[in-house]
């Protein structure tokens, strides 16, 4: 009978070590998770729109395209500063061509030609024998009235991939005047 105790004992014991760690995880799972809608319900545009920056950078880790489209949000809102430091980030790091390309992009639509210039020459410089970017690099060129460096750009992307529905897409938007798509 003893012998029977100290098994029941040892089980309600495992039992009870059991659902305490799976309330731990449940408990951690939770804090983990997004606060959905509650990050952003009632709250003033600006108030909601900070919330939501907080939980995307939380949920970026570090993602360079994830931590790129948030201080593209920051910048163009007005917030050039937090923007400017998220982008440092991702490229003081080890930046891929199409970080400095998206980066190029924010400083773009901000009108800042000179500082995307710079971006989009990187991303050119370290993807030599890659036609991504060229297409939609040359299609900026174009938008902006250097339209000879555009149309070399796009001569190249064109070279490399003559089927490439999409260099045509981005050739049409520079020269009809349509914004860049995504």
């Amino acid at each position: 009978m003893q012998t029977e105790y100290r098994v029941r004992g040892r089980w309600a014991a495992a039992w009870a070590a059991g659902a305490l760690l799976l309330g731990i995880a449940l408990g951690i799972t939770a804090g983990e998770r997004g606060g959905g809608i509650a990050v952003v319900q009632g709250k003033s545009p600006k108030d909601a729109g900070a919330a939501a920056l907080i939980e995307a950078e939380r949920l970026a880790g570090q993602g360079s395209w994830e931590l790129i489209a948030i201080g593209r949000v920051y910048y163009l809102s007005g917030d050039k500063a937090r923007g400017q430091a998220t982008f440092d980030g991702v490229l003081g790091r080890k930046p891929k061509p199409s970080d400095w390309q998206r980066v190029g992009e924010v400083y773009a639509e901000a009108g800042e030609n000179d500082r995307a210039a710079n971006c989009f020459q990187k991303a050119l410089e370290n993807s030599p024998k890659d036609d991504t970017g060229q297409a939609e690099i040359g299609a900026w060129y174009i938008r902006i009235g250097q339209r000879d460096k555009g149309e070399q750009l796009l001569t190249q992307a064109l070279t490399r991939a003559p089927d490439e529905m999409w260099h045509y897409v981005r050739a049409a938007e520079a020269y009809l005047g349509v914004p860049a798509g995504r």
